[in-house]
């Protein structure tokens, strides 16, 4: 019984060791010489000012979530754009295809517009 678990084994051990030992290959050849610049906090190119805990404006956080969602939507236009050709080729699911895809496009479009009147993609 204990024999069906040997490849799972391996593979989890094969995995440790991709991850690991680039990790150690690089900490054992590459040359350690820490000195005050290196070791300083990096914050855009000048020092910190501020509080790293300071709170965000929502709109960020809005825009982002939008983007993100505009992003995915968009993201399904690529396995329609691969079998276009089939679907072009074939009489029987021409139309729908092409029709198909103006509703997903309207769809967006529509969701596109209310978030522009509703003025959240608006930064000030």
């Amino acid at each position: 019984m204990l024999e069906n678990y040997f490849p799972v084994l391996i593979f989890i051990l094969v995995g440790l060791g991709f991850g690991c030992l680039p990790i150690l290959l690089g900490r054992i050849v590459a040359p350690y010489r820490p000195d005050s610049e290196k070791l300083s906090p990096y914050e855009c190119g000048f020092e910190a000012f501020e509080d790293a805990r300071m709170k965000f404006d929502v709109r960020y956080y809005l825009i982002a979530i939008l983007f993100i969602l505009f992003d995915l939507e968009i993201a399904f236009l690529f396995p329609w754009a691969t079998i276009l050709r089939e679907i072009a080729g074939n009489e029987a699911i021409r139309l729908f295809g092409f029709f198909e895809m103006l509703v997903f496009l309207g769809i967006l479009l529509v969701g596109y517009i209310y978030v522009w009147k509703k003025g959240a993609l608006d930064w000030e």
